[in-house]
């Protein structure tokens, strides 16, 4: 899709990099840039750079880079069109009403939330539905649900039978489509049907107010399986978004309650806590991780009192040990195995004063290994305080480090001293094994990230390295595109040998007016424009980028160029054959 360079100008400069950037993530000035923890991989010593005077970002680990409208794109997991939208909303500008192109992926997103909208408006009219008595049962009498608690989670239900599918085909919606977006299946006569049959629905829902998916529950106990849940789909990944956080973002400032399932965050809600969201059928994420921390100071980890919800817990502890948020596990002193039974049995009250008493990350820690290990045996002590300081050397605030170490000294009668040297070697030996992984990881994502987005590059690499080096003079110093569009340059398309050089260089010389980098998002995917950024970002340190150096490498391309098709061993070889053909010819 085009928008104007002009229009894509005027909106960078109304919404600032650093301004934006900053209301997601924590920024400290570092010269003339600003530094901070990268919202897009876990890590724990900053190596994302936002460039104020580029408009752009880059980081040094998982190499992300883009400028403002990437950035929203990746954060708020939108497409290129939508991204602009909520830029122009936030600086009160209003998007052009036009643009070029066929039918687009933003085109084929909208008609998916409009399917789930219809399809989620069917479902709550099924459970409405009379004829539908026993769905009405599991969801009143059984869970003890109230028709307002229904109506705002707009719960639903899907009747056995194909009637979901006939009513969105009979809207115009067609048996790819429905299948695409997991409301449909095709079975083995080649007929569709519906995807979820005889289950509760709970939609799941955007902070936009989009139905984003659904997940289902079955009414019945012998059904497998117990949950179904919508797959990934062009607008929606189970592994980023979170069950209800629509609602939770507005009051879960001061704490969030994560949970396992959709009943736990309704069962909370009921006890007064709507500042409570739940995964998606699938552990907890890193980027579930991310978007949590970017609503909240403090998480509760509210998950079932049993080994499944045990091992749950450590893998959300592990997920949020590298973001800048207080983790807590929560303890339910009862026979409850999950928090909405523990409420219908216990009642708000005592809920509430469970939350208010839920266990620190290292107390957690500490009765699970009490439980595993007897401390009163020297052996078993020994290993219990190993696995502990394997805990706390993961750990990467120092101050609250020493807290933790002065707490397990205490419960164990063991010397901080010897707690705390012990801690310390261990941060060592996973320093250096982490580094000899990150420099591996560095140099296979880049060649990944080579081969998949530039893949003619390994066919000729000195040709294919001075290509990118012209680029990245011309993204760095963008008034010279004008010398290469009035001639004064001698440069074209057809002097770039690898084809992905070729679309970003037409890109940047066949654009209207001056040429604005945040075009490119519309024309190249989200790894494309990412190595379009870091090979801008390689001649940052250089810092010429002057008429000269690109007449210079014009030349040296042109010169390679030719020298690589006369060393060609194809070419080579054909012109032998055609010199002994000649031959025997003569003779």
């Amino acid at each position: 899709m085009a928008f104007s360079n002009f229009f894509v100008q005027e909106l960078k400069s109304r919404n600032n990099i650093v301004d934006v950037v900053s209301s997601y993530v924590t920024l400290k000035k570092a010269g003339s840039n600003y530094t901070g923890l990268c919202p897009f991989h876990s890590e724990k010593t900053p190596s994302f750079t936002v460039f104020p005077k580029n408009e752009n970002y880059y980081c040094f680990g998982c190499e992300a880079a883009g400028d403002v409208i990437t950035f929203i794109m990746k954060m708020e997991n939108l497409d290129y069109k939508q991204a602009l939208e909520f830029l122009c909303n936030r600086a009160g500008m209003k998007m052009p009403d036009t643009e070029s192109g066929s039918e687009t992926d933003s085109e084929k997103r909208q008609r998916f939330y409009s399917m789930n909208r219809e399809a989620a408006i069917f479902f709550v009219e099924q459970l409405r539905n009379p004829d539908n008595r026993e769905a009405q049962n599991y969801v009143f009498r059984k869970r003890g649900l109230s028709t307002s608690t229904v109506t705002h989670f707009g719960i639903g239900y899907n009747p056995v039978g194909n009637k979901l599918y006939e009513k969105l085909h009979g809207l115009g919606y067609t048996d790819k489509e429905l299948q695409e977006n997991y409301l449909c299946m095709k079975g083995q006569n080649g007929k569709c049907y519906d995807y979820f049959r005889d289950r509760i629905i709970f939609p799941i829902i955007d902070n936009m107010g989009r139905v984003l998916g659904f997940g289902g529950r079955a009414i019945r106990d012998d059904v497998k399986p117990k949950y179904l849940n919508t797959s990934d789909t062009a607008v929606f990944k189970k592994g980023k978004n979170l069950y209800s956080l629509n609602f939770a973002k507005s009051s879960c400032k001061e704490f969030l309650l994560l949970c396992e399932g959709y009943m736990d965050v309704i069962g909370m809600n009921l006890a007064g806590f709507t500042n409570s969201v739940a995964t998606l059928g699938t552990a907890l994420t890193e980027d579930q991780a991310r978007t949590i921390a970017k609503y909240t100071d403090t998480v509760i980890v509210c998950y079932d009192n049993d080994q499944a919800g045990y091992n749950a817990t450590m893998r959300a502890l592990e997920m949020f040990k590298n973001l800048s948020v207080n983790v807590k596990v929560l303890r339910l002193d009862g026979e409850a195995k999950d928090p909405d039974e523990y409420v219908k049995k216990y009642g708000k009250d005592k809920f509430e004063n469970c939350v208010r008493n839920s266990a620190g990350k290292l107390e957690f820690v500490l009765n699970d290994l009490q439980k595993k290990y007897n401390f009163s045996v020297d052996e078993e002590k020994i290993k219990a305080i190993s696995e502990a300081c394997d805990f706390l050397a993961d750990i990467d605030s120092e101050i609250e480090r020493e807290v933790y170490i002065g707490k397990l000294a205490q419960r164990t009668g063991v010397n901080v001293d010897s707690i705390k040297h012990d801690v310390n070697n261990k941060r060592k030996y996973n320093k250096r094994k982490n580094d000899r992984k990150y420099v591996e990881a560095e140099l296979n994502s880049h060649k990944k990230n080579r081969e998949l987005v530039n893949k003619d590059f390994d066919n000729n690499p000195k040709v294919a390295g001075t290509e990118e080096e012209i680029i990245s003079v011309l993204l760095n110093n963008t008034d010279l595109i004008n010398d290469i569009k009035n001639g004064s340059l001698e440069l074209g398309k057809e002097d770039f040998i690898t084809e992905f050089d070729k679309r970003v260089f037409e890109a940047m010389t066949e654009c209207e007016g001056v040429f604005e980098e945040g075009t490119l998002n519309g024309s190249f995917n989200e790894r494309e424009f990412s190595y379009i950024m870091k090979i801008k970002m390689r001649r940052n340190s250089l810092g010429n980028n002057s008429r000269d150096i690109l007449a210079q490498l014009i030349n040296n391309l042109k010169e390679e160029k030719e020298l690589s098709q006369e060393e060609d061993p194809i070419k080579h070889t054909q012109k032998i054959l055609e010199l002994k053909r000649k031959e025997q010819s003569d003779n």
